[in-house]
């Protein structure tokens, strides 16, 4: 992105009216449709290059997945509101760490929907009795985020296997930038590592990735 493309869009708002948390999923987000996920990933690439007009039609297409997640997790609209905000904000800073190799474009937003929804109930019950609440938390899975990991079941095998194959200094690297939604800078303050260190092994742990999952020499 230029500096002018990679600001942040204007606070997004929702566009649902007042009512239950929604269900349906959008046209052409479905779980399970290779083709509409191929779409999603088209639009998260050209979101990681600063087209505007494709964030908007991304968050069209899956603002209710993420709004409904976040609700039937926090129960509160206003929250979800937040919640949904702060998503689709990591969204436009992150889409160029997208990799459609580990997750489907939906998997990933949901992915990123329920670590901050459990993160912000974690902060908002600190003194409490978390830990009893976080196990409840978990047991009782999302339903949407238990469609998507079914769907995505053989190919997360396969990553996890090929995981397996990097080194421990690449693997870590990857799990936080990744997974753990955080930036280069991020990542190298936590294992005290120069930030080009850090894009050196998820360079380098990406190629390897991809060399495993498609059977091909990583050279």
């Amino acid at each position: 992105m230029t500096e002018q493309d990679s600001a942040a869009p204007a606070r997004i708002r929702h566009v649902d009216d007042e009512g239950p948390p929604p269900r349906a999923c959008p046209a052409g987000a479905g779980p399970g449709d290779p083709e509409a996920a191929a779409e999603l990933a088209e639009l998260v690439t050209a979101v990681a290059a600063g087209d505007r007009g494709a964030f908007t039609l991304l968050y069209r297409r899956t603002s209710h997945r993420v709004f409904g997640l976040a609700w039937r997790l926090l129960g509160n609209r206003a929250s979800a509101e937040e919640i949904s905000q702060e998503v689709y904000l990591q969204v436009w800073s992150l889409a160029d760490r997208y990799d459609r190799r580990l997750a489907s474009p939906m998997g990933w937003l949901m992915m990123l929907t329920h670590r901050r929804a459990v993160d912000r109930i974690r902060a908002e019950r600190a003194g409490t009795d978390r830990d009893s609440v976080f196990q409840g938390l978990h047991l009782v899975r999302d339903h949407d985020v238990v469609a998507e990991e079914a769907t995505q079941n053989l190919e997360q095998q396969a990553v996890v296997r090929c995981l397996g194959t990097l080194t421990d200094r690449q693997r870590d690297t990857i799990t936080m930038a990744y997974y753990g939604g955080l930036t280069y800078t991020e990542v190298a303050q936590r294992l005290d590592t120069p930030v080009a260190t850090v894009k050196s092994r998820i360079r380098d742990g990406f190629k390897r990735l991809s060399a495993c999952l498609t059977g091909s020499d990583p050279r």
